[in-house]
């Protein structure tokens, strides 16, 4: 059966704008729309190809001289701990992990705003309101998830809330949408342990892949992406191997 033209999705390019990565170069990208009941399935595919999400967007860069954002994704099945994750691990042992749906609350807005404002304060998330934020959550045709981790309070239970992950299920596995802690924990590093708890339930599901976004090389910012390995990389020639 043909399909029809209104279920093909239709993509679009974005004008030149400032790179956020590299300073001095400008950055193009492609996008389409995920919205109606095929939503889902056009996430796994392009998320596949290299897209990522933002509420019902899905685009990848289509700068017309520059090809140094590349999609990675860890290789589960074989991911080994180096000694410094294992440090991660055992120094965040404590925390309670939910997945929730996803429903933005003030608690959680009040964590990203810190973040934001220690980490990204000259970018394009440092004006978002509380509407913002909820539209960033919640606006999604697709399975998400926001992965809350917490302190444990006094009683013994779920605490103080530090982390978070907005998170789309895949066919082959979890996409890490966007990720946000409290910035007065460095000593935790508390980005690396939930990549090291998404990697625990890519696996749990026996699924392959951990999707961890864009990795640029020379970009300070993207560089912890690189200790989680064997990971594979987005080229021309498809998905290559690394470590």
């Amino acid at each position: 059966m043909t399909r029809e033209p209104r279920d093909a999705p239709q993509f679009y390019l974005t004008s030149p704008a400032p790179c956020p990565y590299l300073p001095g170069r400008d950055e193009r990208k492609v996008f389409t729309h995920l919205i109606g009941r095929r939503a889902p399935a056009l996430n796994d595919t392009l998320t596949q190809s290299g897209f990522r999400r933002s509420q019902t967007i899905a685009y990848r860069p289509a700068c017309e001289t520059c090809r140094s954002c590349v999609s990675v994704r860890v290789k589960v099945e074989e991911f080994q701990q180096s000694k410094g994750l294992r440090r991660v691990a055992r120094r965040n042992a404590d925390l309670f992990a939910e997945a929730r749906r996803p429903h933005a609350a003030s608690e959680q807005y009040a964590l990203f705003r810190a973040y934001v404002g220690a980490r990204h304060n000259d970018g394009g998330m440092a004006d978002m309101s509380m509407v913002d934020y909820q539209m960033m959550v919640e606006d999604s045709h697709v399975e998400t998830r926001l992965i809350e981790y917490r302190m444990p309070a006094e009683n013994g239970g779920p605490g103080r809330l530090v982390a978070c992950c907005l998170t789309d299920y895949l066919a082959d596995g979890l996409s890490m949408v966007y990720s946000f802690y409290d910035p007065s924990m460095d000593e935790r590093s508390l980005g690396a342990f939930m990549i090291l708890d998404h990697v625990e339930r890519v696996r749990r599901a026996a699924l392959p892949h951990l999707y961890l976004g864009y990795w640029v090389d020379g970009s300070r910012k993207m560089a912890y992406k690189a200790r989680f390995l064997p990971q594979e990389r987005l080229g021309m020639d498809g998905w290559k191997r690394v470590g």
